[in-house]
């Protein structure tokens, strides 16, 4: 007999865009924690570089931007603030719950309590598909990073070290 797991609100948020903008993906809640990219490989059975982060960055003018990136990598907050013009810092977590209704370690890609850039790094387009969080640190879906740059609406960028 299949059992019915009810989704958590943030995941059936995520679940309702992707059905919404016909985005062909597996949402799969885990009993284990991804919160981090080496919790999520662990779980997955797969590298972490195959893990997408969506890490949320604030400037002074309390402006908000998502930078999605691949788990092996890290952002270049320098980098990042030349592109854009302005400085940028990371944010802390009552900012990126502000921002994009998640908590920190279960913020997907979209969709996002407000409208901001969201940008994906280069280090992304080494891969097929990726697995990214899918609105709590437990749930995650596999995504075409085509699919996934086309949903974005952008370009890859080079803002990883």
């Amino acid at each position: 007999m299949s059992q019915v797991i009810q989704l958590a609100r943030n995941s059936e948020k995520v679940k309702r865009f992707l059905k919404y903008y016909s985005i062909p993906v597996i949402l799969v809640e885990l009993n284990e924690s991804t919160r981090t990219s080496q919790m999520a490989a662990d779980v997955l059975g797969c590298s972490v570089a195959q893990i997408s982060k969506s890490i949320v960055f604030v400037n002074s003018g309390d402006k908000a931007v998502v930078v999605v990136i691949s788990g092996d990598k890290r952002v270049d907050d320098r980098k990042l603030s030349k592109m854009l013009g302005h400085k940028v810092t990371i944010a802390d977590a009552d900012a990126v719950r502000k921002y994009t209704g998640y908590a920190i370690g279960g913020v997907p890609p979209f969709p996002h309590n407000e409208d901001f850039a969201v940008f994906l790094d280069s280090s992304l387009s080494r891969f097929e598909e990726v697995w990214i969080s899918a609105g709590t640190p437990n749930s995650v879906f596999k995504i075409s990073v085509e699919v996934l740059k086309r949903t974005l609406g952008t370009e890859f960028v080079e803002i990883s070290n």
